[in-house]
């Protein structure tokens, strides 16, 4: 199948996922993946939807690493992949990911901070957490997530102090 019609098969199954028609848009990006093995997009997107929707972990990370293993830099599939193992609390897995996204020129590095941040909080190494929130604020262009990031600094700081009780 020609690229353009992949890629017009693709946006219709994002417009079906933004109508909420999850399973019509799973089953063509499940057609569109046995087409094209290598479709990075159409496998972050089943990625997603195996993790949000269905709630099938195992089969979200299938393809999110069939995502990076075709384009390791697509930005996207980073972000997605990063839940999936901080939910499972795969701390060791999900630092080394996170660490191979900051490399990457385009990649957001407030969230991947962000990320890091939040990892390290669930985990109980406050001052760490505080080091990378302060690190996803220097490089926030958004106010509103300024702010977040802030928030969660303060937070820390105030475990912190109930931990020196």
């Amino acid at each position: 199948m020609e690229n353009f019609k992949l890629n017009d098969l693709f946006f219709e199954a994002d417009e079906m996922i933004k109508q909420n028609r999850i399973s019509e848009a799973q089953k063509m990006l499940l057609d569109l993946v046995a087409t094209e093995p290598t479709f990075t997009k159409a496998h972050n997107h089943l990625g997603w939807i195996y993790e949000t929707r269905l709630k099938d972990l195992s089969k979200a990370e299938e393809h999110y690493k069939k995502a990076l293993e075709s384009n390791p830099e697509f930005d996207a599939v980073y972000y997605n992949y990063a839940i999936v193992l901080s939910t499972q609390k795969r701390w060791k897995e999900l630092e080394q990911l996170l660490n191979k996204a900051k490399t990457l020129s385009h990649i957001n590095l407030s969230v991947v901070n962000n990320e890091m941040g939040i990892m390290h909080e669930v985990q109980g190494n406050y001052e760490q957490a505080v080091h990378y929130y302060k690190e996803a604020v220097k490089a926030c262009l958004e106010m509103k997530n300024v702010n977040i990031y802030k928030d969660s600094i303060l937070r820390c700081k105030q475990k912190q102090e109930i931990d020196t009780y």
